[in-house]
């Protein structure tokens, strides 16, 4: 391992949401972007479901400089590598083993591995990771899991994701060891494909206004 890995939060711009982007164009890529954007998101993250998801965080990248872009799915080293390649300013990938953390760490960029057990958290802390993904958060214990967690592992937050929507947001963002919170909510497959982006930028900025005023009450 080259360095010690960088913490997400660090580098998180605006309110403490990290939307994914699932797009099948760098063209639709940079819609959803915008949308999101224009919603007050400051982060996303592109996953690397379809092929041309790593043009899409280049594209991204040329047109919305100042949007915080990274990438998911993130399941081998030569994904971090092209990842960052193509312009990823920050990795998460759904689940962590040995191999894959030494690589994340490797690649130099702020990162979160996936986790959903105590002992795969065990197993990010003994390489130095305080900021873990907890996934899938809604079938792996959801916010009473997280309750339990912050007692035993409590030098390390948290970004759930999966199950995550405006029914539940605000009770995992108040959550104490949890500093953004990720999802699929803000860009529902069928709006995407109906090209829907006010829509998006509307849940956007319910979710952007959920996230802001319990940053303002705490």
């Amino acid at each position: 391992m080259s360095s010690l890995p960088l913490a997400l939060s660090g580098v998180v711009k605006g309110p403490a949401l990290l939307p994914i982007i699932q797009a099948d164009t760098p063209a639709q890529a940079v819609d959803i972007a915008k949308a999101l954007s224009g919603g007050g998101i400051g982060s996303v993250e592109v996953v690397l479901r379809t092929k041309d998801a790593l043009a899409g965080i280049t594209a991204i990248r040329k047109a919305l400089p100042d949007l915080l872009v990274g990438a998911g799915t993130i399941l081998s080293a030569s994904d971090a590598i092209a990842a960052r390649d193509a312009g990823a300013q920050f990795l998460v990938s759904p689940a962590s083993t040995p191999k894959l953390l030494e690589a994340m760490i490797d690649c130099g960029l702020p990162f979160a591995p996936g986790v959903a057990t105590p002992s795969e958290i065990a197993m990010a802390f003994e390489y130095g990771l305080t900021e873990v993904k907890f996934f899938p958060a809604h079938l792996s214990g959801g916010i009473e899991m997280l309750k339990a967690l912050s007692s035993i592992f409590q030098q390390v937050r948290f970004c759930p994701t999966g199950g995550i929507g405006p029914h539940n947001l605000a009770d995992f963002l108040a959550l104490p060891n949890v500093f953004v919170a990720g999802g699929t909510w803000l860009t529902p497959a069928a709006m995407v494909k109906a090209g829907q982006w006010q829509q998006i930028s509307q849940l956007a900025a319910q979710a952007t206004a959920i996230a802001n005023k319990l940053k303002a009450a705490a």
